[in-house]
Parts: C-alpha cells; structure tokens; sequence
C-alpha cells in the first residue's frame, strides 16, 4: 500500500551509490528499490519471485524518476549458491557496492507446541540464514567503497515485544539484530557500517496473508496492542520504511551504526 501522499525525497542524495536490495519484487524492498533509484542511486532488485520482478521493472520503466537505475536478478537467500552467483553477478553489474538491503524475509505463524521442525526451519533457512548470506557475500565488496559501506538488515518488532504465535518468526528477526550488532563492531574500524530496521504496523503483503498464516483458532484478541497510535490507527505503507532506508544508506546516516531503528508508527511506545 501507497502512503497517501508520499513524502519528498531528494533527486540526488544518492547519486553514484550502488544498493543491492532482496525481496524487491514486494512490497517494503519493491517501495526501496524504486526510492532508491529516485534518489540517484543504481540498483539491482533480486527477488525468488520472477513476477514480483516484473512488476518491478515495469513500474520502474513508467516512473521519469527512476532514470533506468534499476536492473533486476533472481536469487534464492536460503541457497548458497544462488546467493554467491546473485551478489557477484550484481556486484560486477554496478561496477561495485555501497550498500546491501536484506528486506527479503517469510512470514508464518503457528501454536508453538504444534510447530514442526520443517516450519521452524524454513523461516531460519531463509530469514536468518538467507540475511547472513547476502551480508557475507556482500561484506567484501562493501569494504571497497569509496563512500563506506552499509548494511541494512531487517528485523521486526516481534524482536523486542509479544507478536502471538509468532515465536519461530520472532526468533529469527531477534537473531538478526543480534548478527547486526556483531558486524558493525566487527568491521566499525574498516567504515562499514550495519543497522537494524525494525517495522511495525506497514500494510504488505506479508501483513495481508497473516490471517491465512496463522492457526485457525487463532484468539484475534491477543492483537489488540498490536496497532499504531498515529494516524487513528491506520497502517503505514512501505515507502514509510523505504524513506528510512535511503536515509540509512545516504551520508545522513553516517553516524547510525550497531543499532536498531523502529519505524511502527507509536504501536509499542
């Protein structure tokens, strides 16, 4: 979902940066990808889903803004494979790296005692392992930057407060800011810098299914803390998220390393 009225961005703050985004075929990493490039900054959009990339590219060719900025790739984060070919193909493809932005994630919930090894393992495979893949793969590169490299990992208010049914899920964007604090330590001496971006309450496609991703017994009540307090409880869209990113990867971030920011429009003051 479209912000009612996006807020403006600059035409040429990233000019010259080059950001891979995952998870770019759907919303919040289709919404970064396009703002992004609207900024000046050269993309390449990998998604596991060929039609969520081509609605990207299609969206992306009948914006003025964009300028041509964004190419799209395919890439499995759960495969190691698929990741070292993606990274090394996009990296070679702009001419090297400033930023990575791991959006790509899945989302499912279930009765925790009901929960099979298979469940809980796919959302590992593919939220935490999926996230270390594509830093790993990407760190190299960024440490070449001119401009320092950045990470942008996403995490999840479920992180920090109650989300039911949600304890695999919860586990793997807890995890993730713990990886995230680990590397910008790691690599702080060397420029690079990592950050957690924590959404909440953001209308997508991942919050859309959530009914049909949860037990069917599921008790609604246990949701009621879980809406914003801005807007009379409306939801954001992804490119309230998406203008954080540009923000992060930008030189207005240049002094935001090793921490998280929650963007969840006052759902867990």
């Amino acid at each position: 979902m479209d912000t009612p009225n996006p807020p403006a961005y600059s035409a040429d703050r990233l000019t010259g940066r080059t950001v891979i985004v995952t998870g770019a075929g759907s919303g919040i990493g289709r919404a970064t990808a396009l703002r992004l490039a609207r900024e000046g900054a050269r993309v390449a959009a990998l998604d596991v889903v060929p039609v969520g990339l081509e609605g990207l590219a299609a969206a992306a060719a009948a914006d003025d803004t964009v300028g041509g900025r964004i190419t799209t790739g395919p890439v499995d984060i759960s495969d190691e494979q698929s990741v070292v070919a993606a990274v090394g193909g996009a990296v070679a493809a702009l001419g090297g790296l400033d930023a990575v932005v791991n959006a790509a994630a899945i989302h499912y919930g279930d009765h925790t005692h009901e929960a099979t090894l298979a469940r809980w393992q796919r959302l590992i495979d593919v939220n935490l392992t999926g996230t270390f893949l594509m830093t790993r793969e990407s760190i190299p590169p960024l440490l070449e930057s001119e401009h320092g490299g950045v990470v942008v990992n996403f995490s999840s208010t479920s992180a920090f407060f109650a989300h039911p049914y949600m304890a695999a899920y919860s586990a793997t964007k807890g995890a993730i800011m713990s990886f995230t604090h680990a590397i910008a330590l790691e690599y702080a001496d060397r420029g690079l810098r990592a950050v957690s971006l924590v959404p909440g309450g953001i209308e997508t496609a991942i919050t859309g299914a959530t009914p049909q991703n949860l037990p069917a017994d599921v008790d609604w009540n246990k949701f009621a803390k879980l809406m914003p307090t801005l807007g009379r409880g409306r939801f954001g869209g992804p490119e309230d998220i998406a203008g954080v990113v540009a923000m992060l990867v930008s030189d207005d971030g240049r002094y935001i390393t090793g921490t998280e920011i929650r963007v969840d429009g006052g759902t867990h003051m």
